[in-house]
């Protein structure tokens, strides 16, 4: 099953590859906050499910976690809100590891010394940088600025 995002024009012209000669975002290098410690950092990845309908045969693939029909498609972003790079046409059961390994058998790669923020669902590696299972990150800030996590 294909999808709207690896058709054209979509794909032509609202993705393109980074390279060693993209710059660290303003966003990241300008923010003292986040420099030095997101060096090299060229963005973030993530799967996310869209809802489909597959014929009844396939249903059973598409069921993911959380019960419904769904396509696991991943998308990487820089830190402009652009994307560079979409894989789309996994079985919502497959995880995000397990479609992280497709993009890179497909030849997909961080330039040497750069690196992406990913959640606990892909795989350590040189290209991805996901936080520590159990920890709570940034819960001062949260209650400073009265923000609340509630756990569904």
């Amino acid at each position: 099953m294909t999808i709207i995002f690896l058709s054209q024009p979509f794909y032509g012209q609202y993705v393109r590859g980074s390279t060693h000669s993209d710059p660290i975002s303003p966003r990241i290098c300008d923010n003292s906050k986040l420099w030095p410690f997101f060096q090299g950092c060229l963005g973030a990845i993530d799967g996310s499910h869209i809802p489909l309908s597959p014929p009844t045969a396939l249903q059973s693939l598409y069921r993911n976690r959380k019960g419904f029909l769904s396509q696991n498609c991943l998308f990487i972003c820089n830190f402009d809100m652009l994307f560079i790079y979409i894989l789309t046409g996994w079985e919502g059961s497959a995880t995000d590891s397990r479609v992280w390994a497709d993009a890179l058998a497909r030849g997909f790669s961080a330039p040497e010394g750069f690196y992406y923020l990913a959640d606990v669902g892909f795989p350590h590696c040189k290209e991805l940088l996901i936080p520590f299972r159990g920890v709570w990150y940034h819960l001062q800030e949260w209650g400073a600025a009265g923000v609340r996590y509630v756990f569904i």
